[in-house]
């Protein structure tokens, strides 16, 4: 029988290298040209802010409120949307760093704090999805109607859809 929740887990598989990017920009801190990481840290940030954070709003409008439903108790998710939270916070603080890193180098405070967001983003985003993926997504797997967890995905697409438009506005 297949996953009912395979759509989901297909999105995790399509973010994945995205994520994957944020490690090696991280990595890259401090040994590759700045321009190089100027660039590797844009399209971090950009996936994050674009791409990213409309997922986890899709999560929180939707993928949420059945997991707690399904669960019978509505505060399961508390932890994940605490994680969101987290996610928040280290992608508008990239976002300053990035503002603030226009010159030739980077200092060494600099550095610091970029290392420190860009792992502590791959990290979080990592064992975010991970905690989905083997926690909620086989609960929902084996509780889902075909029906509902067709409805919530229109439901994710829909508030995944509204999100993104939000950034434009």
């Amino acid at each position: 029988m297949a996953n009912l929740t395979q759509p989901l887990r297909e999105e995790h598989q399509e973010l994945l290298p995205h994520i994957e990017a944020i490690r090696q920009a991280a990595d890259a801190i401090g040994n590759a040209p700045l321009s190089e990481l100027r660039s590797q840290i844009d399209a971090v940030y950009d996936f994050l802010a674009r791409h990213l954070l409309p997922h986890a709003q899709a999560e929180e409008a939707a993928l949420y409120p059945v997991v707690g439903k399904v669960m019978g108790a509505p505060e399961a998710t508390d932890t994940m949307r605490r994680d969101h939270v987290a996610v928040g916070r280290l992608i508008d603080e990239l976002g300053l760093i990035r503002s603030n890193t226009s010159g030739s180098t980077l200092t060494a405070v600099q550095i610091k704090d970029l290392r420190r967001v860009m792992y502590g983003l791959y990290t979080l985003v990592k064992v975010h999805f991970t905690k989905e993926e083997e926690v909620y997504l086989p609960i929902l797997d084996t509780r889902l109607t075909s029906d509902e967890a067709r409805r919530l995905f229109e439901d994710m697409e829909r508030a995944a859809h509204e999100a993104k438009s939000a950034l434009v506005h």
